[in-house]
């Protein structure tokens, strides 16, 4: 990787497989992407697609056995994060690269204070005495927006309600300036109001602090306003990515426009039925010849269930794995201008 080009993150060819009993799970299976610095890319895909696997493998939290990272390449800054111990490892987490996990409700420890929680990172990554690190977590708590900090910051978890948790989860995360910050699906079980807060927060600490954000999310909605340019996943896979703009106007893959007309729209028809995919994510430790997409694709033909599909690039930032990528990239821009007219 180069850093002349602002590459902060680059994953090449990465594959994360875990043993179970029934088979091997390729949960990530050759994944490749670049993060340019204070670029925010939004990984989209429905529950089991691989998103949370491929950041957590980034991270190097995969859980030895049954996990393993067993190809590919992660480099960070310049860094082989592969080629680290865990003791290197560490000294990386939660200072230049930090996550924000994805249930508040349970990322923070019960037993503690919302300060021993937050000081202990500064301390361990900072050197903070005490005093510094007591300081610097009421600093980040008035940061994140949460009103009487001084009183809260001596308060347990229980005594706040699942934005304020996730809000101490972002101040923990940022509390070391981190070069990159992950947001595993930062608004789960929030309510439509303060997923809306929590998307500004973090939007607005970026542009603040110049960091480089990775948004994982199931919701295309999401982050429509929030990314420069989207990785949509499915059973492992990249199935396209492209700029948060093109993506949105010309999707190039059967995948992403079912995904993008799964989005309630103000206007729907009153009586109409909500559209959604049909059938379920197929089983990543058995899965079918072909496309793994097409047993739910209304356009799928017996090439699609034979032959696995080439990612085809539409143009340099657009590439979309599927057989018809050039027909569904022309009828979504034959659409788009039918809308402009």
């Amino acid at each position: 990787m180069s850093e002349t080009n602002g590459t902060i993150l680059s994953v090449n060819g990465l594959k994360t497989y875990f043993q179970t009993e029934d088979g091997v799970v390729k949960a990530v299976d050759g994944i490749t992407f670049e993060l340019k610095k204070g670029e925010t890319l939004g990984i989209v895909g429905e529950s089991g697609s691989g998103k949370s696997v491929t950041n957590l493998s980034v991270m190097r939290l995969i859980p030895e056995p049954p996990g393993k990272i067993v190809a590919g390449d992660i480099v960070f800054s310049g860094i082989d994060v592969r080629a680290l111990s865990i003791d290197e490892v560490r000294k990386i987490r939660g200072k230049r690269i930090a996550m924000i996990f994805q249930d508040p409700m349970t990322s923070l420890n019960p037993f503690l204070k919302i300060s021993t929680q937050l000081m202990e990172v500064t301390r361990l990554h900072l050197g903070h005495t005490k005093d510094e690190a007591y300081a610097h977590a009421l600093k980040m708590l008035k940061l994140v927006g949460i009103p009487d900090a001084g009183t809260r910051l001596d308060e347990y978890p229980h005594q706040f309600s699942g934005g304020m948790r996730q809000r101490v989860m972002i101040a923990m995360a940022l509390s070391c300036d981190p070069e990159l910050l992950i947001a595993d699906e930062p608004t789960t079980a929030l309510d439509v109001t303060i997923q809306a807060q929590i998307l500004e927060l973090i939007k607005d600490l970026k542009a603040r602090m110049g960091t480089s954000v990775i948004l994982i999310t199931h919701d295309l909605g999401v982050v429509a306003g929030m990314t420069d340019k989207i990785i949509v996943m499915y059973a492992g896979k990249v199935f396209e990515q492209a700029s948060t703009k093109e993506l949105f106007a010309t999707p190039a893959n059967p995948y992403t426009k079912g995904l993008l007309k799964s989005v309630p729209d103000p206007a729907h028809e009153q009586g109409k039925e909500l559209y959604q995919i049909p059938g379920l994510p197929p089983d990543v430790a058995h899965l079918p010849p072909g496309c793994p997409f097409a047993e739910r694709c209304d356009r799928a033909t017996d090439l699609c269930r034979q032959q696995y599909p080439p990612f085809v690039e539409i143009n340099a930032d657009h590439h979309s794995l599927c057989h018809f990528a050039r027909e569904v990239y022309a009828e979504s821009v034959a659409e788009q201008n039918k809308q402009e007219l």
